[in-house]
């Protein structure tokens, strides 16, 4: 696999003086070219062995072309803050926008790598980590962004002369550690590990281009001149081609059954009985939060339903029985221009929650699957994709031991005309009814079928959908409060039942 990386390619000096003037050129013009059409962004992955020359690649990027529209970020130890949250999110919000170039020296296969070069993972781990990188590559390419993965590459021997050169000049002795010396010992470990990772997730839309370290000449021209084709040829696509769905289409039953229809609208809850268990639910709801064991997870509720379901008092029944500093409440309105020139999921990534704490999402990343697949704000391509897309966020959510609790508030048609009529005739209710509800009222079979398709694909056992009969509020929220006090007390003993403190490094003995 490494031997095109391991022939001594070679540049003679003089044609590097050549060229280099052209490549610096015609590279900041493609890359003004790329800010002013700002049509997608540019991700460029830099990995390999220690003495490849990475650090050095990412510098001369950043000296050829213009470093205001280059962000750069080494991706070292995670922090407590990214330790909080699942693996993905410390590279989801260092993506780049639309019309910028991000670098990340290091990448989300690193830690996989290192954890199984060391021996801390299996081949298995191994293996889960990689479909969760080329899942998440996939959906970039798929949401517009151009991905270049580069691999820098030396032979053992190369590898080895090339550390003892750095450590013998004053100048460059500190770019040599004892850990790259650890690693050349372990090539042949590191090798094979290396070997694997580029096989299973070198893919057509995002293949790794392996380069040889050794000569620094060959390998700037080389990764510049890559880039510099990359950045050129999906310029003067000037669209995105739009990818045909094959799949039989989405209709619906047969017999007109469906989730929805099936749920018992007639349950409601008296105002006395209410008053007793809204107590009863929040006071076990407050003390679940302040459990000890709680800081070990943190909890993700979803609120979706139709339109004056009621999401607005459900959520305020959960945030009344919280510590206002320990939870967040995100309404998720039309998407602002910064949040446009991200990958859809973006905007959720960034509001993970840490450990210990509570986000509430009032309408969410299901807006891909309902809204904009009803109104048809994005292509039918990319509002299939999405269910699977969102069950893997999901599953990576439900792994990092973040209780996933999803809510659809379901009202009927007649229920819902009465509280819009109610929202008209009332002063301080008002501003909650707009013209787009009303036009949404005509779409109602078209969101039934959507709502119904979302259950069917995205309920799983680690983040099920739990659909509320919200005709009575009472019922409603009472449902909402117990259905998420059940989902954290399963957490919490899930944490019990194993008995040790898990994410605390273990004390030494004296």
């Amino acid at each position: 696999m490494f031997e095109s990386a391991e022939l001594g390619h070679k540049i003679k000096k003089s044609e590097y003086k050549k060229e280099v003037p052209v490549l610096r050129e015609a590279l900041l013009n493609v890359q003004l070219e790329l800010v002013e059409s700002a049509d997608f962004q540019v991700i460029i992955l830099v990995g390999g062995l220690d003495g490849a020359g990475r650090g050095a690649t990412v510098n001369l990027l950043n000296e050829w072309m213009d470093p205001r529209h280059i962000q750069t970020h080494g991706m070292g130890e995670p922090t407590d803050e990214e330790m909080d949250r699942p693996m993905m999110w410390r590279f989801w919000r260092a993506l780049p926008p639309k019309g910028k170039i991000g670098v990340f020296l290091g990448s989300w296969y690193t830690w996989p790598m290192l954890n199984r070069a060391y021996g801390r993972t299996k081949d298995a781990d191994l293996e889960q980590s990689l479909e969760r990188a080329k899942n998440l590559e996939k959906m970039l390419v798929d949401e517009g962004a151009l991905l270049l993965k580069f691999w820098f590459h030396l032979s053992k021997e190369k590898q080895e002369k090339r550390l003892k050169s750095l450590e013998k000049d004053p100048l460059t002795r500190w770019k040599v550690s004892k850990r790259d010396w650890k690693h050349f010992k372990m090539y042949d470990t590191f090798h094979e590990v290396h070997e694997k990772v580029i096989r299973h997730t070198s893919t057509a839309e995002a293949p790794w281009l392996i380069i040889e370290g050794e000569d620094a000449r060959y390998r700037n021209l080389t990764v510049g001149k890559l880039i510099l084709n990359a950045i050129q040829e999906r310029l003067d696509l000037k669209t995105q081609p739009s990818q045909e769905i094959l799949a039989p289409p989405l209709m619906p039953s047969i017999d007109n059954l469906n989730v929805l229809k099936m749920l018992d609208m007639t349950q409601s809850l008296d105002k006395e009985k209410y008053s007793i268990q809204l107590k009863k639910y929040q006071r076990k709801l407050n003390l679940l939060t302040r459990d000890p064991k709680f800081k070990y997870t943190s909890v993700l509720a979803v609120f979706e339903g139709n339109d004056a379901a009621g999401k607005g008092g459900a959520i305020r029944r959960i945030t009344g029985a919280l510590d206002a500093r320990w939870y967040q409440v995100i309404p998720i309105a039309a998407p602002t221009e910064e949040e446009r020139a991200q990958p859809y999921l973006w905007r959720f990534w960034r509001h993970l929650p840490r450990k210990g704490r509570v986000t509430i999402f009032d309408r969410s990343w299901y807006g891909r699957v309902l809204v904009e697949r009803v109104e048809q704000f994005c292509s039918e391509s990319d509002w299939m994709r999405a269910y699977s897309e969102i069950n893997e966020f999901e599953a990576q959510l439900a792994r990092h031991r973040i209780v996933v609790v999803k809510f659809w508030l379901s009202i009927t048609n007649d229920e819902q005309l009465r509280r819009f009529h109610d929202r008209e005739q009332t002063g301080f209710k008002r501003f909650k009814i707009t013209d787009e509800d009303w036009r949404n009222r005509d779409k109602w079979e078209q969101y039934e079928l959507a709502v119904s398709d979302m259950v069917d694909r995205t309920s799983t056992f680690y983040a099920p959908w739990t659909l509320v009969e919200a005709n009575s509020k009472y019922f409603a929220r009472i449902k909402v409060l117990k259905t998420l006090c059940e989902r954290i007390e399963d957490k919490l003993k899930e944490i019990y039942d194993q008995g040790i403190d898990y994410l605390e490094k273990p004390k030494k003995k004296k």
